[in-house]
């Protein structure tokens, strides 16, 4: 890892975070700018204003800009339809993602390689800056780039909260459980019988 990622950089590697099964958490101090990503990946670019994550079937971008005068919605909505228009982006649309903190301009869309990618300008309120984060990705991991992208936070340290994580049953899981509350409702039928039987006086208790 570089001297400049050292300087610029912390890692805190944090255990119960729902990105994947950990996430890694990375503030930017000159900015004091913190964000949080799946813990696995690994850092192929760090400068004053640029930094760079793959993981296997990931990579994310994060780009600072300083803001720009005059109407900054259309600049950046501009802007952002010009970068898609690079990467030869189709079925282009607005994102649905929104960052606390920040005002939030976004786009998505599918690249020539069937692979998906959004583009978001988070604009600061307390700084001349826009973090521009770029997140190209395979179907199936939208949940975890939503995360990516909503966890940036500016002037504090980013809060860690243990997510709960949902289990995906196999199929014998599935069969078992079925099976049990097959036999469970067997017998709740045949306690409901006996109930009857005894009212109607046909049994009596021993």
């Amino acid at each position: 890892m570089s001297n400049i990622m050292n300087r610029l950089l912390t890692c805190i590697v944090c255990a119960g975070l729902a990105l994947a099964t950990h996430a890694a958490t990375y503030t930017w101090s000159r900015h004091n700018i913190s964000f949080e990503t799946p813990e696995d990946g690994w850092v192929s670019y760090s400068s004053a204003t640029r930094f760079e994550i793959q993981w296997d079937d990931m990579v994310m971008t994060v780009q600072l800009y300083a803001k720009e005068k005059g109407n900054e919605k259309k600049v950046l909505k501009n802007n952002l339809q010009r970068k898609a228009a690079g990467f030869n982006m189709y079925d282009t649309d607005d994102a649905k993602v929104k960052v606390k903190g920040f005002k939030t301009y976004s786009i998505e869309g599918t690249m020539p390689d069937g692979s998906r990618c959004v583009i978001a300008d988070l604009v600061s309120k307390h700084q001349d800056l826009i973090i521009e984060i770029t997140v190209n990705y395979l179907y199936g991991n939208r949940e975890v780039v939503d995360d990516m992208i909503e966890s940036f936070t500016e002037g504090k340290q980013t809060e860690h909260k243990e997510k709960k994580q949902q289990r995906i049953q196999s199929r014998e899981d599935a069969e078992r459980q079925q099976q049990q509350l097959e036999e469970q409702r067997k017998e709740q039928e045949k306690e409901r019988r006996l109930q009857q039987e005894r009212k109607a006086g046909k049994l009596h208790d021993a």
